[in-house]
């Protein structure tokens, strides 16, 4: 252990005014972002570089706003009141070009903070659960600060770096962050779920974005043969879909025999399964989620949700009006190459209401709301009132297909806008 260090020294090495890199969803360091914060007074200028932050983030509350800019690449429940502050901002990019970024020096990286699995007999530690955006800030960081910690699955891929390779080494063990999104499903999910999947033919690559109701998709394809899986991010619910051989990736075209994914977050199970798995290969997301590469595979599925669809296709599915609640994420990568594949099929799928019982297929999109799918880009949506086939169709056809699968005490409301808006 001779080579580890305090975190109190490592952290030692950040400066005023860089730009540092913190590893994402569970593989957020927050040990060393403790630190960072207690070395709070004589620093100033910090730039907070990320994805899908999880756990505390000690440095995006407000008692730091005078030292810490968070920078985000894509928001997360953590860092969200700083980035709609003066403590912070948002980034807009597909996630496939954020290592761009880093390589092209458009934002470059003075300091890198990840969590690594420790080091196997030839001394590679990998970037565990997140090979991501990783990757590149890894490659590109002019400092290396790493925290080694025990429970952090050993993945295969491009997360691989060798012990010489990082600055700073901090021992530390603590349990990754986790989610279980199948626990959080209920019957509307359940029946989305059911009509994405009877959309799902055997033989396909799929993708699945973030959330329950990926989850709920996957729990009702037991009954599917020779599925693959291309996807940017893993949950639980393809455990047991490759345990049974429901995912086997014979027939996907490119990465035959893998299951392909750029990150994982979700039980402890989950970390567990892919530790040490040669059949899942986490990948630079430059790679994953480049449309050209995502469109090798042959009926490619891609399943991502929204916050609200307005009655042409539009789909809002970072920001709730001016709020900036997520990012644009993966979701353009995969719906783009979803359908250029041959047989692909890209889908919106959602509640047609919000927990709170709001409509989320609306007449126009809130004010300041962004733009993620683009109405040229649309292809299917999915509720639990059915499926909208919306490419091809004019404005009105939409109107119309939307208003079928909205819910049925909002759809007298959406008659009423559609026929203002389109006078027939």
């Amino acid at each position: 252990m001779s080579n580890y260090i305090s975190a109190e020294e490592a952290i030692s090495v950040i400066k005023s005014g860089d730009r540092v890199f913190f590893h994402g969803s569970a593989c957020t360091p927050n040990y060393l972002i403790d630190e960072l914060a207690r070395q709070a007074s004589r620093l100033e200028g910090i730039e907070m570089v990320s994805i899908t932050q999880q756990g505390n983030v000690e440095i995006a509350k407000p008692q730091y706003k005078d030292t810490f800019f968070v920078n985000s690449l894509f928001v997360s429940s953590p860092v969200r009141d700083a980035v709609n502050s003066e403590r912070g901002d948002f980034v807009p990019v597909f996630l496939s070009e954020i290592p761009i970024l880093f390589r092209k020096n458009i934002l470059p990286i003075d300091v890198a903070l990840l969590t690594v699995s420790p080091p196997d007999k030839h001394g590679f530690c990998t970037l565990g659960t997140s090979v991501d955006v990783a990757r590149a800030a890894l490659d590109t960081a002019k400092i290396i600060i790493a925290m080694v910690n025990p429970l952090m699955p050993r993945t295969h891929g491009d997360g691989a770096v060798h012990i010489s390779k990082i600055d700073k080494l901090v021992w530390r063990e603590e349990e990754l962050p986790t989610v279980d999104y199948g626990a959080k499903v209920g019957p509307e999910e359940m029946l989305v779920g059911k009509h994405v999947a009877d959309l799902i033919d055997d033989k396909s690559t799929l993708q699945m974005g973030i959330g329950t109701i990926p989850d709920a998709v996957l729990k009702c394809l037991n009954n599917h043969k020779d599925l693959g899986v291309h996807t940017e991010m893993l949950s639980d619910g393809v455990i047991d879909l490759i345990k049974n051989e429901v995912v086997n990736n014979k027939y996907k075209g490119y990465h035959e025999n893998k299951t392909i994914t750029s990150f994982c977050f979700g039980t402890r199970r989950l970390y567990d399964f892919v530790d040490d798995n040669p059949v899942v290969v986490f990948k630079d997301v430059g790679d994953v989620n480049f449309p050209i590469n995502i469109m090798k595979n042959k009926k490619m599925v891609a399943i991502n949700s929204a916050i609200e669809i307005d009655l042409t296709g539009q789909v809002c599915a970072d920001s709730i009006g001016t709020l900036q609640y997520s990012g644009i994420g993966g979701q353009m990568d995969f719906m783009r190459g979803a359908a250029l594949s041959e047989g692909g099929k890209p889908i919106i799928a959602i509640t047609s209401r919000t927990k709170k019982g709001v409509s989320r297929i609306v007449p126009f999109l809130k004010e300041g709301a962004g733009v993620v799918t683009t109405r040229g880009h649309i292809h299917y949506v999915v509720t639990e009132y059915g499926t909208a086939y919306l490419y091809g169709k004019n404005l009105l056809q939409r109107a119309h297909a939307l208003i079928s699968i909205a819910h049925p005490d909002d759809r007298e409301m959406l008659e009423k806008a559609a026929f203002l808006r389109f006078k027939h």
